[in-house]
Formats: structure tokens, C-alpha cells, sequence
């Protein structure tokens, strides 16, 4: 406050800052915003969709099993994580899919030998959530200013995550990374042999890319989004959580979309695509399913999920939380079963709560005033 400025102007400008962002509250909370939320999205790009499903299925039907049968079946679950970098780069140009994935396959490996490595060096576990929610900014800052496309930095923090807590040697670091690394080599190699299938763009119908924001805005974005999932995650811990990590993810993928609008739906759909999700896997982890019916679950689930996580997320969630859960399954079975079900619901309220708040009290005016602009536009396209 300068010197010639009254003495209730701060508190004044404090107050209107405040009214804003209630008022920008106020919209993320009407009816047609949660009715966006539901809403399904035509999917032109469905055949891209497919083949990254396929992919990623391909790649698991072969490195799981081969997993299950060599000396080292403890370390599926690591393998699993390795497929999943066929996900990225399907809207990549022609020459750039198979480069995108081979350096997603190299973070996803990055992610699982960082993190374990730290387990292994005997950070206690408070510590390894820090690290956790700096992994969150990291990969987000990583996944936007390469353009890496769907899903971002979910995976890779997804893959930090399944390495916490207790590492008995550092050969078993080398072998979750290790697992890690063959599997989503494994991957590139299927996605570059398979690279003809895909649906290329043409002058009428480009690939959908988001421009690479400036570099001062992807740094805030990224240090806003590590301070929500160490929230998260801190909150979720000191909840009694035993898988706090999950919490954080929850912020991330809130805190990731691009416009306000776009994260109220995020939470939305992630909290009730949670919901039903958990309790399907509820189901199957009760009837304690062979490691071979996990498998074949997860090789359709990921093909499954690509064909509808383009109409709508909530809906793409319903299958990704079983899916996610059954990969932990497979990584910590002594540590995993039908209770982590309704902790996903939890962890992932918490997270997604805490980041659409986080998201609304971190706006920016041009963040507001765009979301005033959509539900404008909204209300006169009705009024027609």
C-alpha cells in the first residue's frame, strides 16, 4: 500500500478478490455446469482412440504373461505400468508418435527408479509424499511443455506412486525398473510397428493441439498444482489413508484443465466416475480373482476405456478406477484386496475437492473472466 493510498484500500481490494472468486464459485456450482459434466462429446478422432487401446492391450497380453511366467512374477504390476505409455502421442504428427512415446516410456521408467530408489534409501514416508506432490509439478510442467497429450502427467504420477513405501534392496530397484523399462519397450516397438493404422490429420480436419502456454505461466501452474497435492496428500494421510498418494492424483487431474469450467468437470466426473468404478472392482476383488483373471481384466479394461474416455471422463473413470486398482493389486497384493475400493472413493473426494477449490482461490482475472464469458454464451445460445 503506498503512502498517499487510504488505509481500508487493501482491505477493500482484499474483499473484491474475495467477491470474485465467490462469484466464480457461484458458476462452477449451477445446475447446467453439472448437466456439462454428463454431457457426451462427439469423438472424431475415435480411430486414434482405438489403436492406443489396442496398443496398449497388445502390449500387456504379451509382457504380463511373459512376466507371470519368468522368475520374477512379483514384478507385474511394474510391468503393467509399462504399457501404459502407448496412451501418449496419438495426436502426435506422423514422423513424432514414436518419439513421444519412447521418452513417456523413459519418464514412466524415470518415475518407478526415483521413487524407489528413494524407498529404498530409508525415507520415511512423509517424505516420500513430498517428493510425491513435487512429482505431481514436475510431470505436469514435463507432460504440457512437450506435448505429450492424453492423459498427461496422470501416469506418470500414477507410476511414482505404485513405488512407495518399503524397498528391501537396491536389486530390487534395479528389478521394478527394469520390469518397467522391457515392458514399455516393448510398447514403443508395437506403437512404431502399428504407427500405419493410425488416423492421420489433413489440412480439413487437424489434429486438436493445445498451444504450449508461456513458460511463467506452465512454472505457476506446476508450483500450484505441487502445493494442492501435498494438501491432498497430507490430508489424506493424516486421515488414516494407507494409500495417500491417490488423494494427490485427485488434485492433479482437477487442477490440470486448462479453463475453470473445465476442472469443475474434472472433479465431477472423476468423483462419481470413482464412485461406481470402486464398486465394481469391489466386486471383482471379492470373488479373489486368480492372477491370470486379473490379467485378462486389465488387457480389456485398457482397451475399453480408450473407446469411451473421449465421449465423456466420468464414464472413462469407471473403468480406469478398476483398472488402476487391480495394477496396484498386482503390484502390492500382501498390501492391496477389496478395502482399497472405498479408499479410492475417499482419496479421490478429498483430491478432488481440495483441487477445485485450490483452483478457484489460485484463479487468475483472465481465469474468471473467461468462465463468465462460457456461461454467457452458454445462456444466449439457450435463449435462441
Amino acid at each position: 500500500m503506498s503512502l498517499s493510498e487510504p488505509p481500508h484500500a487493501a482491505s477493500a481490494d482484499s474483499a473484491t478478490l474475495a467477491t470474485r472468486r465467490l462469484d466464480a464459485a457461484r458458476h462452477l456450482l449451477k445446475p447446467h455446469q453439472i448437466r456439462e459434466s454428463w454431457a457426451l462429446a462427439a469423438q472424431p478422432w475415435q480411430r486414434n482412440a482405438v489403436l492406443a487401446g489396442l496398443q496398449a492391450s497388445l502390449a500387456a497380453a504379451i509382457a504380463l504373461p511373459l512376466a507371470l511366467v519368468s522368475p520374477w512374477p512379483h514384478l507385474v504390476g511394474f510391468a503393467s505400468l509399462g504399457t501404459l505409455a502407448a496412451l501418449f502421442g496419438r495426436f502426435a504428427p506422423q514422423a513424432g508418435r514414436g518419439r513421444i512415446v519412447l521418452i513417456c516410456a523413459m519418464w514412466l521408467t524415470f518415475a518407478v527408479l526415483a521413487m524407489s530408489t528413494t524407498a529404498w534409501l530409508g525415507a520415511p514416508y512423509l517424505l516420500q509424499l513430498a517428493l510425491l506432490a513435487l512429482a505431481c509439478g514436475l510431470f505436469f510442467f514435463v507432460a504440457n511443455t512437450g506435448q505429450y497429450g492424453p492423459p498427461g502427467a496422470l501416469i506418470f504420477v500414477f507410476a511414482a506412486g505404485a513405488a512407495m513405501g518399503h524397498v528391501a534392496s537396491w536389486q530390487e530397484v534395479v528389478e521394478r525398473a527394469t520390469a518397467t523399462a522391457l515392458a514399455a519397450g516393448l510398447t514403443w516397438l508395437i506403437c512404431v510397428a502399428t504407427e500405419t493404422f493410425r488416423q492421420q490429420e489433413t489440412p480439413e480436419a487437424p489434429f486438436p493441439v493445445e498451444p504450449v502456454r508461456p513458460l511463467d505461466h506452465r512454472l505457476v501452474a506446476a508450483a500450484r498444482i505441487t502445493l494442492g497435492s501435498a494438501i491432498a496428500a497430507f490430508a489424506a494421510y493424516a486421515a488414516g489413508a494407507a494409500h495417500p498418494g491417490w488423494a494427490a492424483m485427485g488434485t492433479v487431474a482437477v487442477m490440470q484443465g486448462t479453463h475453470l469450467h473445465i476442472s469443475m468437470s474434472r472433479a465431477m466426473q472423476r468423483m462419481s466416475g470413482t464412485v461406481v468404478g470402486a464398486g465394481l472392482v469391489w466386486l471383482i476383488l471379492s470373488q479373489e480373482p486368480s492372477v491370470w483373471s486379473v490379467v485378462a481384466l486389465l488387457i480389456f479394461l485398457q482397451f475399453a476405456t480408450e473407446m469411451i474416455i473421449g465421449a465423456n471422463y466420468a464414464l472413462g473413470q469407471i473403468l480406469v478406477t478398476p483398472m488402476a486398482l487391480l495394477m496396484s493389486y498386482l503390484a502390492a497384493p500382501g498390501a492391496a484386496g477389496t478395502a482399497m475400493a472405498p479408499e479410492r472413493v475417499f482419496d479421490t473426494l478429498v483430491g478432488a475437492i481440495i483441487g477445485i477449490v485450490l483452483a478457484v482461490v489460485c484463479s487468475t482475472v483472465d481465469d474468471r473472466i473467461y468462465l463468465a464469458h462460457h456461461h454467457a454464451a452458454r445462456a444466449d445460445r439457450r435463449s435462441r
